[in-house]
Parts: structure tokens; C-alpha cells; sequence
């Protein structure tokens, strides 16, 4: 590697030899790279001042960078190869404390609508991209980086959770094959299928989980698995303009999450989605057998969260539907208090009319109507149909509830 060379030794031509070799690292000069790092060693960060740089790159704007690491996060493939083979540390770590894989994803090409647009050149750039970014990662596992390296900051990111955030599918798929450990959790206790679910990100989940992500892993600081974080997103404002998240809640679901389990307050999938008031969300979760009569620590069921929006009591329809399964129906939280959003004036006529059925005992035809619509979902409905004797169906099952006032 040569020895170290003087402060500000420069090439031949005048040029200081950092610079020289960062601009023939961007181009991917290997013969310059062999030439230079005979007077700069391997591992040693080049130093570039602002508006030196002859190449026209983001170099102008930076301080220092070692050279495995500025061939990393501009995904150069053959120049990371060429300084590998000169003996690079792929575990060095800059001052955030990244690797030079950590690099390499943080920095992986997105596809942009521009790309989209007519011109060869435009629609080959992002596969070419994405092509250099998996040689620069298929390298640098080859030569010994670790798959599992947290980054040295506040987040502990693994390398996983930085392609579920900026990578690709396939990115999963080869770092889970070189020993990635797939529900490794980051500082906030969230593991990689967490992260993916937070984001709707369906493509990454159904990698994850064949790539043996625990569906039901709760994070240690709230208790909430991935169900329950895709539906609070898909049940929020923007999931519902965007049509999100159903086919993520459908994907975990069939793979065995847990559709009732809780968090360390109690809450349960269906209660995000009762306060979202999203019908299509809180229609498959009642088919899969949801509960709307889990309470929270404060005492709060899924209708209780459900009442406390005024725009959720408007659909009068889907209110009754999740009257329909619920048994006891409980008003008051904890405290007693009613719902918010039930206090409201134009409400008043259905707030005493539930108020009055909450104190009424219900019939033991009711109750066993209830229990069986929450006794497996609906979609046991047509097993529960054959199951039963034809009067007993019609008297227990088969009668609808009076429309909710």
C-alpha cells in the first residue's frame, strides 16, 4: 500500500493525491487506483477542499471520506473490488458511525416517475442503478462485511432495517442468505417486518416472512406486533384516500398474527382501527375473527374508540354493524366517562338510546347471536350454518338486529 506520504503530497501532475484518487475511484480507473495507492494508504480518508474537485460530484461538499466508503455510497462496483483487493477494511467506520455496507444501502437507487418518461437512457438508468448497487453489496459480502453491524448511533439500525427503509426486495433476500438476522430489534425495539409494516410496504413483508419473520413479535417498549401497526396506518387519514394497507393486513393474518393479541396498554388491532373509522379495515378484521369487547387498561373496547369520533357516528351502518357483536355493551371507560365524540348535541337521541340498551340485560337469544358472530368471525358463518339444526340457524343466526337508531 505504500508508505504514508507527506501532508499535502500531490501526484505528477500537481494534483494533491487524494484528490486524484477519489475523482479515479468515481470513474472507476482501476489502473489509476493500482498507480495511487502506492503513496495513500488504503484506509487512510482522503481530505478534499470545497470547489477543488475537477469531477463534477458531490465531493465539492464534503470534509473527508475513506475510500471504500466514497466507492460505496456511490455504488462504484470495480473500484470497491479494487480496493478490497488492496487489503480495505470493509468494517471501517466513518464519523456517524457507518460501514461501508451501511453505505452502500442508505444510498440505494429509488426508482423516480422520470424515469418513467420516453428515453432509452432515462428507462435503463434505474436498473443500472439498482444492477451496481447489488455488485457493490454482492462484493462487499464476499470480502467479509457483516451482515449483522449496527450502525454506531442512537437508531442501532442493522443493515436489514436500512434496505427495508431504502432498499429492495432483493436486498432482503440476499442479506437474510448471508446470516442476517431477520427480527434482530433496533433502539426502539423494532424489528425489520416492523419497520416494513409501519410503511405498507407489502413487497417487504412477504420477503421478511419467507425469510422467517416472526409475524407476531411484539416490540419490548409497546408490546405492538406488525398487525397491529399496519392497521393503525392503513385506518389513518392517508390510508384511507389511498386505498393502503388492506393486502399488508391480509398477508399477516394469513400467516398466523394474532388478531386480538395486545399491547402494553391493552389495545388490540381492532381498537386502531375503530378509531380510524375505515370500514374496509375493521370488515376484515371482523371476518377473521377480531373482538370488539377487549378492553384496554382504561377500559376502553373497540366501540368505545369507535364513539369517540363524531365523523365514525355518522355511519350509522357500521356503528350498528359492530353493535351487532357486541356483548356486554359498555358505554364508559374505566372512569365512567362516555365517548367524546357521543357527547355531542346533534348525538343526543343515540346517546340515551344506548345509554338505555347498556342497562337493559339482553336476551338469551342475543347473547348467543353475539357470541357466535364473534366466535371465529364471519367467515366461520357458513360452517356454523351446516353445523347447526335449520331452526336453531334461523332463530340464532340467521335473524338481523334492528336497525340502529
Amino acid at each position: 500500500m505504500g508508505n504514508a506520504p507527506q501532508r499535502g503530497s500531490r501526484a505528477a501532475g500537481g494534483v494533491p493525491v487524494g484528490l486524484e484518487l477519489s475523482e479515479a475511484i468515481l470513474l472507476e480507473d482501476r489502473v489509476a487506483i493500482y498507480a495511487l495507492l502506492q503513496s495513500h494508504p488504503v484506509d487512510q480518508p482522503l481530505a478534499m477542499l470545497a470547489g477543488f474537485s475537477r469531477y463534477r460530484s458531490p465531493l465539492n461538499q464534503m470534509q473527508s471520506v475513506a475510500p471504500i466508503h466514497l466507492a460505496a455510497e456511490h455504488h462504484r462496483a470495480q473500484s470497491l473490488l479494487c480496493l478490497l483487493e488492496h487489503g480495505a477494511d470493509p468494517e471501517t467506520r466513518d464519523t456517524q458511525g457507518l460501514t461501508a455496507l451501511h453505505r452502500v444501502l442508505l444510498h440505494w437507487p429509488l426508482a423516480s416517475p422520470m424515469w418513467a418518461k420516453p428515453g432509452r437512457h432515462r428507462q435503463r438508468a434505474p436498473a443500472q442503478a439498482q444492477q451496481s448497487a447489488l455488485a457493490c453489496l454482492q462484493i462487499l459480502c464476499e470480502h467479509g462485511a457483516r451482515v449483522n453491524a449496527r450502525v454506531d448511533s442512537g437508531s442501532r439500525h442493522s443493515p436489514l432495517h436500512l434496505a427495508v427503509t431504502y432498499g429492495t426486495c432483493p436486498v432482503l433476500t440476499m442479506l437474510a442468505q448471508r446470516g442476517a438476522r431477520v427480527n434482530a430489534t433496533d433502539s426502539s425495539s423494532m424489528t425489520p417486518l416492523h419497520v416494513a409494516a409501519n410503511s405498507l410496504n407489502q413487497g417487504m413483508m412477504e420477503t421478511l416472512i419467507a425469510c422467517g419473520a416472526d409475524v407476531n413479535q411484539a416490540m419490548s417498549a409497546t408490546g405492538s406486533a406488525a398487525l397491529q401497526l399496519a392497521v393503525c396506518v392503513a385506518s389513518s387519514k392517508a390510508g384511507r384516500l389511498l386505498a393502503a394497507g388492506l393486502g399488508c393486513i391480509r398477508l399477516l393474518l394469513a400467516h398466523g398474527a394474532r388478531v386480538n393479541a395486545q399491547d402494553h396498554e391493552g389495545r388490540a388491532a381492532m381498537h386502531a382501527a375503530c378509531w380510524g373509522g375505515r370500514k374496509a379495515v375493521i370488515d376484515l378484521l371482523l371476518e377473521s375473527g377480531a373482538s370488539v369487547n377487549t378492553l384496554t387498561r382504561r377500559g376502553e373496547s373497540p366501540v368505545y374508540k369507535y364513539l369517540e369520533r363524531g365523523s365514525n357516528i355518522r355511519d350509522r351502518p357500521l356503528l350498528g354493524r359492530l353493535l351487532q357483536h357486541t356483548h356486554p355493551l359498555q358505554l364508559t371507560n374505566a372512569q365512567g366517562t362516555l365517548p367524546a365524540g357521543l357527547l355531542l348535541p346533534e348525538f343526543q337521541l343515540l346517546r340515551e338510546t344506548l345509554m338505555r340498551e347498556s342497562r337493559e340485560p339482553a336476551s338469551l337469544e342475543d347473547i348467543c347471536q353475539r357470541s357466535l358472530r364473534s366466535a371465529g368471525g364471519e367467515k366461520q358463518k357458513q360452517r356454523l350454518k351446516e353445523l347447526l339444526p335449520g331452526t336453531m340457524w334461523l332463530a340464532v343466526a340467521g335473524r338481523q338486529d334492528a336497525a340502529t337508531p
